[in-house]
């Protein structure tokens, strides 16, 4: 994995997230990676957001898998049950052709800007991939995008490439958009697993 460690977010790595979160300047605009927790039209300011998503940690209602460079953080990847993440973007498009929800969704990666291109983003997801075996397994979901015929800056990337998925066992599914696409993967139950 890179030489890089990864941990469950929780109320004891909560402060190294935080100080993640912080050096971006709240990122993506003062988000705190809750928007995909909450309805889309939820007006808020940075500061309330950052203590709605340290709620939701508290309540163990805000998954993610930490990448830590020694007591560093440097990245993450967001999931969790579609009842923790009831939001994605491109939604409209998504429920049009909706068969069946997957038990779990990963809805966003963040890499710190002195880490990219390092395999941060991948080594999150094979954490995220880890801990949801952990929590009982299922259908794990996501929506990333195609950028091989194109080319976009990282900063697009809030869910990454659909090559780093599929390189991690994930099928391509139907098509959002332009260029998005829902990827999915079954993950089997780890021994000694949590009951969903």
């Amino acid at each position: 994995m890179s030489g890089f460690d990864v941990k469950p977010l929780s109320t004891k790595t909560w402060p190294d997230f935080a100080c993640l979160v912080e050096r971006h300047d709240g990122v993506w605009g003062g988000c705190w990676c809750i928007i995909f927790h909450l309805q889309r039209n939820w007006k808020a300011t940075p500061a309330q957001r950052r203590a709605e998503k340290q709620r939701r940690v508290r309540e163990g209602r805000a998954h993610a898998a930490l990448v830590y460079d020694g007591p560093r953080c440097i990245g993450w990847c967001q999931f969790g049950p579609i009842t923790e993440l009831p939001s994605i973007k491109l939604e409209q498009m998504y429920l049009e052709g909706l068969k069946r929800l997957p038990d779990w969704r990963i809805t966003c990666f963040f890499v710190d800007r002195e880490y990219r291109h390092r395999g941060v983003a991948s080594t999150a997801l094979k954490g995220a991939l880890r801990e949801i075996a952990r929590l009982g397994g299922g259908t794990v979901e996501s929506y990333p995008q195609d950028v091989e015929a194109h080319a976009t800056s990282g900063s697009f990337l809030y869910n990454a490439t659909t090559s780093m998925f599929e390189r991690q066992g994930f099928r391509r599914g139907r098509q959002l958009g332009k260029n998005h696409y829902v990827l999915t993967k079954v993950v089997r139950k780890a021994p000694g697993a949590a009951k969903r």
